[in-house]
């Protein structure tokens, strides 16, 4: 008797998993169509972005001969000129192109350690950070030295030295600026807006104010400071004298932050640090995230390293170590630019 209630209970069990499972719709994601069962949809619904995965190159404009290397980060300033930082011999280090991938100037063959951060600032300055020779340069838009911060080949944690730095963000009402010091410190330097040394916090560790590879940075128009704390698999939030906020622990290991004049942010990332092992040789995911409150607001796939938003056009720049610059820019219909190939 006993026995028989079993087979009938289980029987009856099967028999409603199956109903529940022919009853389910296909598997769908916010505004994306169908997905298939395996996979998840997007966070936050998928980003209505177009994309441009070899920018530059497709058509090829550069002079003949020359290749990337490793795209380590690109940005685009005011005039719409698009800078390209990469570690490969065959080409200048910074490329410059116009909005639509033609070959305009470049700079800086062999003056480069290890190429990684580039930034614009707000007066059209190109900062490119270079954790080789552990040194930050500000230049003109032509490619002229304005201004060296750190002490070429050496590294240390005073005022003149650093170790492996990754990346510079601006505190919007001073000019102030903060460099990410990154690979081998784990802490953030503030500069005054004419390169004085005014203080620096954080020390290796996984409490608060404490980093384990401090990879980008970013600001908000409150004041707020936004460190990628990549192998603690976080983001750390500062006010602009280092005191430490809170912390975002819901995003993965993050590669870059950017967060644009409106505050749209945006991170480049992946799910885990042990993901993250292959660098950005895989695609991780370009999540735009609400500033005040951490909330996922949408997502797409994308390999990355940094990542840059345009102020004005929208238009999100990736440098991959693969070796592309890539392009983002909004596309409700989700169109493509289509490029001859060669």
């Amino acid at each position: 008797m006993k026995r028989a209630t079993v087979v009938v209970t289980i029987a009856l069990i099967l028999g409603l998993a199956g109903w529940l499972v022919a009853d389910q719709p296909p598997s769908k994601a916010p505004e994306q169509g169908y997905v298939p069962q395996g996979w998840y949809p997007h966070e936050g619904g998928l980003l209505k972005y177009g994309v441009d995965i070899r920018f530059g190159e497709e058509p090829d404009t550069m002079p003949d001969g020359w290749k990337f290397g490793r795209v380590s980060a690109v940005t685009k300033d005011a005039q719409g000129d698009v800078y390209v930082f990469h570690r490969g011999p065959k080409a200048d280090s910074v490329v410059v192109f116009d909005s639509e991938g033609k070959y305009v100037r470049s700079w800086g063959r062999g003056f480069f350690g290890n190429p990684h951060g580039i930034r614009v600032d707000k007066d059209g300055n190109i900062w490119c950070v270079d954790n080789g020779n552990q040194q930050v340069y500000k230049f003109t838009r032509e490619g002229k030295l304005l201004l060296t911060l750190g002490t070429k080949g050496e590294i240390g944690t005073d005022e003149t030295h650093f170790n492996r730095p990754t990346d510079i963000a601006w505190d919007r009402k001073t000019g102030d600026f903060f460099i990410s010091d990154g690979y081998g410190n784990s802490r953030v330097v503030k500069f005054d807006k004419n390169g004085k040394y005014l203080k620096a916090w954080g020390k290796p560790g996984s409490g608060p104010s404490e980093f384990d590879t401090v990879h980008s940075i970013a600001t908000d128009s409150k004041g707020m400071v936004y460190v990628s704390d990549r192998e603690n698999n976080r983001i750390q939030i500062f006010d602009t004298e280092g005191k430490f906020l809170k912390e975002w622990t819901h995003l993965g290991a993050t590669q870059g932050i950017d967060i644009t004049d409106k505050d749209e942010m945006f991170v480049m990332t992946h799910r885990n640090n042990a993901e993250n092992i292959v660098y950005d040789t895989l695609a991780g995911r370009v999540m735009k995230v609400d500033v005040a409150t951490g909330k996922v607001l949408g997502a797409m796939e994308s390999p990355g390293h940094h990542l840059d938003v345009h102020d004005v056009t929208g238009e999100i720049f990736i440098g991959s170590l693969t070796g592309n610059a890539i392009r983002w820019y909004p596309s409700p219909e989700f169109k493509r630019i289509r490029r001859p190939r060669q």
